[in-house]
């Protein structure tokens, strides 16, 4: 358990849903959305954030290194940063927009072979590489822990990463375990399907 609990932040994960579930939202003055793919996240969100300065667009699934020219500066934050050819692309079209993503490096912590995901024993040296030669703004860890009834544990483990590598943010906990997340130190959930309800 922590002595003291960061701030939390909701990304209200969109995917899937139209604008006319996740405008009420925006209305009602609610930031931080999230995306899983850069397709769909242009089509609904381009016009908006031109409306709504404020509203921070947060990319959660898997990117593609082909994408990135997309992304920026469409998505405020990223999430699943999880190989160094990416992390390279990134800081590469960050110099040509002038525009620095708030970074996440996912972490594969379940050691899961079809999960994408930094393993453990390789993050620290990641993470210092994507901060000190590749210049991203790498705020925090972020990880889709295995469905194996151990969430705990992995949340436990993620909260002394983040200590270790003396980074801020942990992205983690969705609809069905924010709650623990809450626990171990998580700053940005993900919910989906609590807020918007189930998808078809």
């Amino acid at each position: 358990m922590l002595k003291s609990k960061p701030e939390v932040k909701i990304i209200a994960v969109s995917k899937t849903f139209t604008s006319d579930k996740f405008l009420p939202l925006v209305k009602h003055g609610h930031i931080h959305f999230g995306e899983n793919k850069v397709q769909e996240a242009m089509k609904k969100w381009q016009e908006i954030k031109i409306d709504n300065k404020n509203i921070n667009l947060h990319l959660i699934g898997k990117l593609q290194t082909n994408k990135v020219k997309f992304v920026l500066p469409l998505f405020d934050y990223i999430h699943s940063v999880d190989n160094l050819k990416l992390a390279q692309r990134i800081s590469e079209e960050q110099k040509k927009k002038n525009f620095k993503p708030k970074i996440f490096i996912q972490i594969n912590v379940g050691d899961e072979e079809q999960k994408n995901g930094i393993a453990i024993s390789e993050a620290k040296n990641f993470v210092e590489v994507c901060k000190s030669k590749l210049d991203l703004n790498v705020i925090g860890l972020m990880c889709i822990p295995p469905n194996d009834g151990k969430h705990i544990h992995y949340f436990k483990m993620m909260n002394s990463l983040r200590e270790k590598f003396n980074l801020k943010e942990l992205s983690m906990g969705m609809s069905n375990d924010y709650m623990d997340a809450l626990d171990f130190g998580a700053s940005f959930l993900r919910i989906g399907s609590k807020i918007f309800g189930q998808r078809d």
